[in-house]
């Protein structure tokens, strides 16, 4: 399904002949030299069996690139799949690694800038929270045996549990890793997310002492489900590429059953700092995205142009002349905790009570496990589109988001 259906007899042949399978995937590479200096090989742009013009009885190199990942979203990742079997990871921030199957060996030809990870991988150090909701979608928890985030900070139960019955270990935040326990413990992998670019020195040390770092961009990808895809790339990582592709499958599905219509609802989404001001998303952000693809429009327009990611802090005067005339609330309690009742809120900001959509009733809340759920982005977006058209009264409890009453 993911990859590889058979290239030629002969080509299979001559490949079991010189070392890993040769196997072949839906997509056709493209003609830059990936791995070592041997030109790769064309595949046909289908499903079908590639063309080839080789002569019979031509060496097929196992560095040469025979096809790569399907992609639907997803910007900050490419996979390629070699001759030999194995499997080239490239990673936006310009880091490559080379993923060998258990019993192979990668080609003798490899660039010396490949890190090369051998499956099974295993003993993790997971620095990147958002990861771990992917490695538990897929039954992986096991694969991971360190964490750069305590129990009591998951939402995620299994990994909470995981880590109080001591299978996965605390070892120290990504900035403060505990070296010493990544390294007896045999660490074959550091995941961690783009906050490592401020601690480099870090980086530098895990690497110097052989723990290869894996930095892991979803937070980069322009598109919500471009985050969820990355369920792939952790799939083939532990070797469960088609598990991985059938839950990014469901995740697609609920955005495509959504009409392309636009409710004509706009929405605030926020939530009210220790600070006293406005916590909202800029317009290129995902969670603004979410709103737009569930057919809703964005409350907050003058934020940065659509490339535009991250949070703005607004002032309350600034706030409540964007919010006020919203149809939809939603608070964001993934940071300082959920809340239980519009009481509540209004002891965050009295102004509230003003805005046209607590007048109408149509407040709501996050749970706050809405940021450690990537994998499930395309049925929040399900969610925010049922309050949008109203389809939420009266029917089952939605799965990420509750009315304030």
């Amino acid at each position: 399904m993911m990859k590889r259906s058979v290239i030629s007899f002969f080509l299979i042949m001559i490949v079991l002949l010189s070392g890993c399978a040769a196997q072949s995937a839906k997509n056709t590479p493209d003609d830059s030299q990936i791995v070592g200096s041997v030109p790769t090989v064309e595949a046909s742009p289908s499903d079908s069996q590639p063309a080839s013009t080789l002569p019979a009885g031509t060496p097929l190199d196992d560095s040469k690139v025979v096809g790569s990942m399907s992609l639907e979203y997803a910007k900050q990742f490419q996979v390629d799949y070699l001759a030999g079997g194995c499997d080239l990871i490239t990673i936006n921030e310009g880091s490559r690694f080379l993923l060998v199957p258990e019993g192979k060996t990668p080609p003798s030809n490899m660039d010396k800038d490949i890190t090369v990870l051998h499956q099974p991988v295993e003993k993790i150090y997971l620095a990147a929270t958002s990861a771990m909701c992917l490695f538990d979608a897929l039954g992986s928890l096991d694969n991971i045996s360190m964490s750069g985030t305590k129990a009591d900070g998951w939402y995620i139960e299994n990994a909470k549990v995981a880590m109080e019955n001591g299978k996965i270990t605390y070892a120290g935040k990504y900035s403060a890793p505990d070296y010493e326990m990544i390294m007896s413990n045999g660490c074959s992998l550091a995941i961690e997310d783009t906050m490592i670019s401020h601690s480099p020195e870090v980086q530098k040390k895990l690497e110097d002492v052989g723990v290869p770092v894996w930095i892991d961009r979803s937070s980069y990808e322009p598109h919500p489900l471009g985050r969820t895809e990355w369920i792939k790339l952790y799939g083939l990582l532990v070797g469960k590429e088609d598990q991985a592709e059938k839950l990014f499958d469901e995740q697609a599905a609920y955005l495509d059953s959504i009409p392309s219509d636009n409710t004509g609802k706009s929405a605030a989404f926020f939530y009210i700092s220790s600070a006293g001001s406005a916590v909202v998303h800029k317009n290129g952000d995902y969670l603004t995205k979410m709103i737009e693809l569930a057919g809703g429009n964005p409350a907050f327009t003058n934020l940065g142009d659509d490339s535009a990611t991250g949070s703005a802090n607004l002032d309350m005067e600034t706030f409540y002349a964007d919010a006020k005339d919203a149809d939809v609330i939603i608070y964001n309690s993934s940071i300082d905790g959920e809340i239980n009742s519009l009481k509540e809120l209004l002891a965050k900001s009295p102004l509230i009570a003003d805005f046209k959509a607590y007048k109408s009733g149509n407040v709501w809340c996050t749970n706050k496990n809405l940021f450690q759920q990537t994998t499930e982005f395309g049925l929040m977006i399900s969610d925010m589109h049922r309050i949008f058209t109203g389809d939420a009264d009266g029917k089952d409890q939605l799965n990420f988001l509750y009315r304030l009453k």
